[in-house]
């Protein structure tokens, strides 16, 4: 008996059973769907998380953040001085590996509004030029604030797409795309002239829903169909919805028009709220940090009230968390196929029961105790391979109804090596599933078997 007929014999005794073998595959389906399902969301979340770092600036990218100052050193506490434009100055001037500094003040939770529009952006933030750089910023209209603007504190804004459909409204419901330059809005009360608006910023999934939204647009108008738009708003990975709710200012005018006045108390904050440092060599980033910490630890004066956070660290952390996910997801779907094998095993095992007579009278003509093993081992692998395909498919289904409610920046994606593994662990499961049942009919005696009513 050859290969080919048996796997033709296990067919037919499939096809001869088809409710039978169907809820025998069930356990396979299930199994390989949410082990495909789970790697396609687990893939689907580690692309949002590096794509949103990415768009924060890039692993060159470097947080200079406060921390309490070191146990030997709390005497000291009352003296820390905090984040400052002498440590500003001190990174350009001393700092070559530094490659850029952009010095931040954030106005906290201030609402903008125009008219009787309003909204709370993601931040408002006083910066330098350099803003641009570091936080990857494409300006697509108008210009941004130039030193000119610092020196003399201008009351000028730059603002994220989010922000100009919140107030002036949105391409999708004006029909168009409003470009607010020179527009007087609000900030904190106070009136500021948007001078530019930087470009909308999307991941790769929303941009492919865009275009495919826009030729669905441009086919029924050409059509003469209904016209269906179709409102993005906050869709999008939380880094772009970020960007896109973000209003700039000059520093300068960020200090005087916010802190120069003081709190309740009347004493004035010159401390930053942010200091982000870009290194010139990502090769030598550990050089780069420790040069940084060198000029700090001078312009601090020897308390070191500080510290770094890079996006290694973050890359770092992704990874451990994606890792924690594939082996939760990946045990619970091993479960899933392992238990799909014992009712293998267990529909095998009453399938012989059933095929005694049939498995002597293969004897009697002259099958081998080998060639009855491999008929059953294959019988076995053909039912489990089928419910592995048949999970594939029912994975792809799965995939594409989760794609539908999952936010755009964790759009699950099925990867060819999930499904690789899946087949193959489900050809295992197969395997060691019909062992028993298959050493069970060889070992039948064939005088016995034809006996046996």
């Amino acid at each position: 008996m050859n290969l080919f007929n048996t796997i033709a014999v296990g067919l037919k005794e499939i096809w001869a059973h088809k409710f039978r073998s169907f809820l025998t595959m069930l356990g396979i389906i299930l199994g390989v769907a949410s082990l495909v399902g789970m790697s396609a969301i687990i893939k689907g979340m580690e692309n949002g998380m590096k794509e949103a770092m990415v768009a924060m600036g890039g692993v060159e990218k470097v947080l200079l953040q406060t921390q309490p100052v070191p146990a030997w050193q709390d005497h000291l506490a009352d003296q820390a001085p905090g984040r400052t434009m002498a440590d500003v100055i001190a990174l350009k001037e001393s700092a070559p590996l530094i490659r850029v500094v952009s010095p931040e003040i954030s106005i906290g939770e201030a609402v903008v509004s125009r008219g009787e529009k309003s909204t709370v952006p993601s931040e408002v933030v006083g910066c330098w030029p350099e803003v641009l750089d570091m936080n990857l910023h494409t300006l697509e209209h108008g210009r941004f604030f130039n030193d000119l603007d610092e020196k003399n504190a201008s009351s000028v804004c730059v603002i994220g797409t989010g922000i100009r459909d919140e107030l002036f409204g949105s391409p999708d419901e004006v029909g168009r795309e409003i470009i607010p330059l020179g527009e007087l809005i609000l900030i904190g009360g106070q009136p500021f002239t948007i001078v530019g608006m930087f470009q909308h910023y999307m991941g790769e999934e929303e941009a492919k829903q865009r275009l495919i939204a826009k030729q669905l647009k441009d086919k029924q108008e050409q059509g003469g169909g209904p016209k269906r738009q179709r409102g993005f708003g906050r869709r999008g990975g939380w880094a772009f919805w970020r960007k896109n709710m973000t209003v700039l200012m000059p520093l300068n005018t960020a200090y005087i028009k916010f802190r120069a006045a003081g709190d309740k108390d009347g004493i004035v904050d010159q401390r930053l709220s942010d200091i982000d440092i870009k290194v010139a060599d990502f090769s030598r980033l550990e050089e780069a940090i420790q040069q940084a910490k060198n000029v700090l630890m001078l312009t601090h004066r020897g308390i070191e009230d500080f510290t770094f956070q890079t996006q290694e660290n973050q890359i770092e952390s992704i990874d451990k968390q994606i890792k924690h996910a594939r082996l939760s997801g990946g045990l619970i779907a091993a479960i899933s196929l392992l238990v799909g094998g014992i009712g293998i095993m267990n529909i095998m095992l009453a399938s012989i029961n059933e095929r005694v007579r049939e498995i002597g009278i293969c004897k009697a003509i002259g099958a081998t105790g080998p060639d009855i093993f491999i008929q059953i081992l294959v019988e076995s692998v053909v039912i489990s391979l089928l419910g592995a395909l048949t999970g594939l498919v029912a994975s792809e289904m799965l995939v594409s109804l989760l794609a539908n409610i999952s936010p755009t920046q964790n759009t699950p994606v099925i990867t060819r090596s999930a499904e690789l593994v899946a087949l193959a662990f489900s050809m295992l499961v197969g395997i060691v599933a019909g062992l028993i049942p298959a050493v069970k009919a060889a070992r039948l005696n064939p005088i016995q078997a034809l006996r046996y009513e």
